[in-house]
């Protein structure tokens, strides 16, 4: 009785908290990576996207201008966690020229046609149980961490990714809320990749989650 009621406690106040942190924001990344809320680490334009599938890669590199030295045009490099990476928007066999270390493949991103794009991508540090406030984006959002757990709920359901290196993509268009689940701080990128001409990120009030990931959540921290 004591167990369900610590567990029926949790949800609720995971459910009753509001928005604590936005996973979607315009605002500039800072030197300090404590947990709190997204920021933005580069914008990118995209006039073009290569054919075929589009993967977003993420290489390291030992120093800014080794990475800067074979960026693509679509390349972002940025320094985050203690590395520098290079973020590249390509095809899916796509490697830098030479030098780097190859962390992650994520994709197919499923891009819908438009004049031309943006990438936005966001660094964040989520302590189990915080979340984004409830949101829609213009285009494929794509999420990677480094350590902690994902748990993304939409309409659909919600999908878990757990463990070092997890990844998640969603189309664009769909509500969703991203929480950080399990009982380690969630160290993360994410990448909206969206059509120029329309805001990458909405937050939304006309729906409310079923409380899927928030169940999870508290099933971890009851074990």
């Amino acid at each position: 009785m004591g167990k369900a009621y610590a567990v029926g406690a949790v949800i609720a106040a995971t459910l009753m908290a509001g928005p604590a942190f936005g996973q979607a924001t315009a605002r500039p990344c800072g030197v300090e990576e404590a947990a709190g809320p997204a920021c933005l680490m580069a914008h990118q334009n995209i006039a073009a996207l290569p054919g075929g599938d589009i993967y977003w890669h993420l290489d390291t590199f030992p120093s800014k201008a080794a990475a800067e030295a074979v960026a693509s045009k679509t390349g972002s490099v940025v320094a985050a966690f203690g590395k520098v990476w290079l973020f590249t928007i390509e095809g899916r066999g796509w490697r830098p020229p030479q030098g780097g270390t190859h962390v992650a493949d994520i994709g197919p991103l499923p891009v819908t046609s438009a004049a031309s794009y943006s990438a936005e991508y966001l660094r964040s540090v989520f302590t189990p149980g915080m979340t984004a406030p409830l949101h829609v984006h213009s285009g494929p959002e794509a999420f990677y961490a480094l350590t902690g757990d994902t748990c993304l709920e939409t309409p659909a359901g919600a999908r878990q990714e757990r463990g070092p290196g997890n990844s998640l993509v969603i189309e664009g268009g769909p509500p969703m809320l991203l929480m950080a689940i399990g009982t380690a701080p969630r160290h993360g990128f994410a990448l909206i990749l969206h059509d120029a001409a329309r805001p990458p990120t909405t937050l939304i009030q006309d729906w409310q989650p079923q409380g899927l990931c928030a169940q999870q959540f508290a099933r971890d921290q009851a074990q």
